[in-house]
């Protein structure tokens, strides 16, 4: 009897000794998740902390998109072989105001000009380029134009077709007004007596100047819609119904254009005489920035016409008065 309470009190004890043992086992493995958890949260807060203080979480505006200033139109090089790929200007940063010195060296001389980036940004852009490129240089121009309202010398096709050039265009700028049409009087309207007496009774009044031309002598102007590298060189005040855009006029050297006008022209193969007589190759064309802004434009003819027409009143009528 007494050995079965012994056994009794053993297996107890022995159990209790089972769920103490289980008991350290399950606080010892708590202190370790604790722990764990604990280390892990305050590297997760200092490297929230870290974060903060860089400006990580603070807000950022929206970027606002950079309007283009010249948006450059590819030309497909595989429907027009005779265009060439140079890539193309940058569509911003480039100077909008001021003037450029362009310089084309001819084989004949030299022809100084200055390019107006406040009126045709992206045609001096595009010469800009291309200059820079050495694109123009050892090219022949292939077109001087002698009559039919264009007396024009035409550069910036390495084909030397009229169809070829840089393989991009812009949007047309600076272009010049129609021409107006004369106004034409009814021959057989006969004048009324009291138009015809006011006729008599007035002085003859002056001839009305001359509308200025589209395109005076010296100016420098592109065809974008074509291609971006075509130029002409106006030798002669024209009045080409073609509307091209207005980048800049010549300075001096427009002799040498002269020059090469009154050479005369050959067949150009298309049974146009349009080809220069002889070689007009362009050695070296440069252009320059410069930061000081455009001259101001001069008076128009017809302002300057008006004001000298006005009558100055006359002492006698100063004195009648």
């Amino acid at each position: 009897m007494a050995s079965s309470n012994t056994r009794q009190r053993k297996l107890a004890r022995a159990k209790v000794d089972r769920q103490l043992a289980r008991r350290a086992e399950t606080t010892r493995r708590s202190r370790q998740l604790k722990a764990v958890f604990g280390g892990l949260l305050a590297i997760a807060v200092v490297a929230v902390l870290g974060m903060w203080s860089f400006g990580v979480f603070d807000a950022k505006p929206a970027e606002t998109p950079v309007a283009e200033t010249c948006t450059w139109d590819p030309r497909d090089t595989a429907a027009n072989t005779q265009l060439t790929d140079v890539g193309k200007p940058a569509a911003n940063g480039m100077p909008t105001s001021g003037t450029s010195a362009m310089t084309i060296a001819f084989n004949s001389g030299n022809v100084v000009a200055k390019l107006d980036r406040d009126v045709a940004p992206c045609a001096a852009a595009s010469l800009k380029y291309l200059a820079d490129a050495g694109y123009y240089n050892n090219t022949k121009c292939h077109e001087i134009t002698r009559g039919a309202e264009q007396f024009a010398l035409r550069c910036g096709d390495k084909s030397e077709s009229g169809n070829g050039g840089a393989a991009y265009g812009w949007y047309p700028e600076n272009q010049p007004a129609e021409v107006a049409p004369a106004a034409s009087a009814d021959p057989s309207a006969a004048p009324s007596a009291s138009a015809s007496a006011a006729a008599s009774a007035a002085p003859s009044a002056s001839p009305s100047p001359a509308a200025a031309p589209r395109y005076k002598a010296g100016t420098i102007a592109m065809q974008p819609t074509l291609t971006g590298s075509q130029f002409l060189i106006f030798y002669q005040d024209s009045n080409s119904t073609e509307t091209y855009s207005i980048v800049g006029e010549v300075t001096d050297g427009l002799d040498v254009i002269k020059k090469i006008a009154e050479q005369g022209a050959i067949d150009n193969g298309n049974g146009a005489k349009t080809k220069p007589k002889k070689d007009v190759v362009i050695t070296t064309l440069t252009v320059v920035d410069s930061t000081s802004p455009s001259p101001s434009a001069p008076a128009s003819p017809q302002a300057s016409a008006s004001v000298a027409a006005s009558p100055k009143p006359t002492a006698s009528a100063s004195t009648a008065s």
